[in-house]
């Protein structure tokens, strides 16, 4: 790795006009699998809309069916995993080399790392989640009467459930692969590497790599893209109830256009001027929306459904993460999830190495693992369990609306029964979009990376991801109609499930890799030679 900060080189890159127009170091096989596959869905969407929705439905109900077992065991295994390498000696080795310092500070890694990770959505189903598993309470939990006192340590858990532990674990595992292979073996800083324990130096540099990177963008592509359709969607429902404005097709094509720009021109930026700026400002935003609830909301039963979830979750964890007994519920819940998170996974394990340089894994591993999920969960109580106490205190105040509009509904209809609704209404909505293009635009940027192998990549390429993400959520926006949450969230699965495949050699190539790495640091192992391919000789 350049031994430069990024700063320095973005800064180079400004004034070097033939770096950012060129062609020379892109992936073209890469690429034009990856770009082809979403270019060719919008053609199809264009050409016949009920065909491509049966498609990708039928795709769905595939591997929900026949794969969604395994994805829940696996989900479990790679949290466990990254725990074990954080808490033990290998924790301590550095990302970037023994003697790597890091060269961002640490509110603005961690302000990256929050906002852009799982941050997507999670505004959106932080209001809307917990509210619906009151109304309706998994099964898991056994036989609890919806929207009692009695149902809200199960709403909360199971909303911790999906945004918690597992769910960050899967963004986190690949990193050790890629510190252990890039800067020991020479390998590329792509999510081909992350086949390096199973296939070697022939199979990362050869067609089994290629194809591990286009499957990786195409599947974290669809990741954003989701979000991005979310978005549409709250954003369209907030113009039809405070302006009147029609919630249809055209106010949500608005909406898409304007937050597609915004995340496109922050990622042409660079990772400091835009998405270090974006996910600056808005942790700021989230730590006040944060204090000014507890203060002027119900803080107390706030924190009362925080810690009565947090004992729930962890008293029920393994339950809970393994539960089989629901099919068709866990095909609309944590099916779906999982497919999504781990679409992200390659990408932003190559986000988390790229900025992380001088911290330790372990380090890396307890904020990705431990504090994020954490903070996300108390996120998710400060809007859900405001919901939920509006809904005791006068049922039908919430779930009127989000029987009636879904879940977009939810979190205005929260800030609306805050005290100066005029004050949080446009602010959560701006929270919303702030949370939605800082997410667009990282992952954008490493996106970008994936297909030039550059650290500050070619703008044109930022600029042409950025656009074809958002024409393909105007697409599912389009084609999906009455179903609209559900086509989206069908496209992230049938995207993101085959990734899986390649996610198996990570259950026991982490843990070796950091052994490897802390073996080299201590002098325990040689350091690599490199070989002809680029690589190093092992």
């Amino acid at each position: 790795m350049s031994a430069k900060s990024l700063r320095e080189l973005e800064d180079e890159m400004e004034h070097e006009d033939i770096k950012q127009t060129g062609t020379k170091n892109m992936e073209w096989p890469t690429f034009i699998i990856s770009a082809g596959f979403f270019f060719l869905f919008v053609v199809l969407c264009i050409v016949n809309e009920e065909w491509a929705s049966k498609l990708i439905y039928a795709v769905r109900g595939f591997i929900v069916m026949y794969f969604g077992s395994v994805i829940q065991f696996s989900t479990l295994a790679i949290w466990l995993i990254c725990i074990v390498i954080a808490c033990s000696k290998y924790g301590s080795v550095k990302i970037g080399g023994k003697d790597a310092v890091t060269d961002m500070k640490t509110f603005n890694w961690f302000a990256i790392i929050l906002t852009t990770l799982l941050a997507g959505g999670g505004v959106f189903f932080s209001a809307a989640e917990p509210m619906y598993h009151f109304l309706t309470v998994p099964k898991s939990f056994g036989a609890i009467a919806p929207g009692t006192p009695e149902a809200i340590g199960p709403a909360m858990a199971q909303s911790f459930l999906h945004w918690g532990f597992l769910a960050w674990g899967l963004q986190a595992i690949g990193v050790m692969i890629l510190v252990y292979a890039c800067e020991h073996r020479g390998m590329p800083l792509k999510a081909r590497t992350l086949l390096y324990p199973l296939l070697g130096e022939k199979g990362v540099l050869g067609a089994p790599g290629t194809f591990m990177d286009a499957l990786s963008l195409i599947a974290v592509a669809a990741g954003t893209i989701g979000p991005i359709g979310f978005l549409g969607l709250q954003m369209s429902y907030a113009l039809d109830v405070l302006l009147g404005v029609p919630d249809a097709f055209t106010s949500r094509l608005l909406v898409l256009v304007v937050t597609t720009a915004v995340f496109t021109v922050a990622a042409s930026t660079g990772l400091y001027k835009g998405v270090d700026f974006l996910a600056k400002w808005t942790l700021y935003i989230a730590i006040f929306v944060i204090a000014y609830v507890l203060l002027f909301g119900q803080g107390v039963f706030i924190l009362d459904s925080f810690m009565t979830g947090m004992g729930r979750y962890l008293t029920d964890f393994f339950n809970v993460s393994l539960y089989r007994g629901d099919p068709e519920w866990l095909g609309s819940w944590t099916a779906f999830y999982w497919p999504w998170f781990l679409s992200y996974g390659p990408t932003m394990s190559i986000l988390l190495v790229r900025i992380s340089k001088g911290r330790t894994l372990r380090q890396m591993l307890l904020v990705v693992g431990i504090f994020g999920p954490v903070i996300t969960n108390f996120w998710f109580s400060i809007l859900g369990g405001g919901g939920i106490f509006m809904e005791l205190a006068n049922p039908g105040s919430i779930s009127g609306p989000l029987n009636n509009s879904g879940l977009p509904s939810a979190l205005l209809t929260i800030m609306r029964g805050l005290p100066l609704p005029a004050l949080m209404v446009p602010l959560s909505l701006v929270l919303v979009v702030l949370f939605l293009v800082t997410t667009g635009a990282g992952v954008v940027y490493s996106m970008s990376i994936g297909v030039t192998g550059m650290e500050v990549p070619y703008r044109w390429v930022r600029i042409l991801w950025g656009v074809l993400l958002g024409a393909v959520s105007v697409m599912l926006v389009k084609i999906g109609g009455a179903r609209v949450m559900n086509t989206l969230q069908t496209f992230i699965v049938i995207a993101a499930g085959p990734l899986f495949i390649f996610y198996v050699p990570q259950l026991w190539g982490a843990f070796d890799c950091a052994k490897k790495c802390w073996q080299i640091d201590s002098g325990l192992l040689p350091e690599a030679k490199p070989t002809k391919n680029g690589g190093a000789a092992e």
